[in-house]
């Protein structure tokens, strides 16, 4: 009895995240239809425009790495954030004071080191059923041959 209950509430949380996965993927795409039909209407493509696209594919990326490994790798939000924090900087760096702006490249340069740190961290030290460092090169060039 137990055990079917707790397998019927892994299955329904199962489906709920697949359910929040499919919303976060569509949301994503229609976001993506629209910043390209504003293009297309301004008849201009800006570094800014790029990098709210980066963004958009840096989400898609997440997804699709969830629905194949079944996990979400801290590091690609880590991406989203630099990502976004470089769109900042582009979008206001004539109204920012110099503080401010120093404070958005330092935050950058945190993110970055951040990320720098928790690749060093999983190949020097792989998480337990992982093996060796060779483990997570194979999956990292499994994921970059996709």
């Amino acid at each position: 009895m137990q055990t079917n209950i707790k397998r019927f509430n892994q299955r329904l949380l199962a489906l709920v995240e697949h359910i929040g996965l499919l919303v976060i993927a569509i949301a994503t795409v229609v976001a993506m239809a629209n910043e390209t039909m504003i293009m297309v209407r301004a008849g201009q493509v800006l570094l800014t425009d790029l990098l709210l696209l980066f963004l958009y594919l840096e989400v898609l990326a997440m997804v699709g790495l969830y629905y194949d490994s079944g996990k979400l790798p801290v590091r690609f939000p880590l991406y989203i954030g630099m990502v976004a924090l470089a769109r900042y900087l582009i979008l206001d760096m004539k109204a920012m004071d110099d503080w401010r702006m120093l404070a958005v490249t330092g935050s950058i340069l945190l993110l970055t080191l951040a990320v720098f740190l928790i690749r060093f961290g999983h190949v020097r030290y792989p998480y337990s059923g992982e093996g060796s460092s060779t483990g997570v090169r194979q999956v990292d060039q499994a994921h970059e041959s996709k």
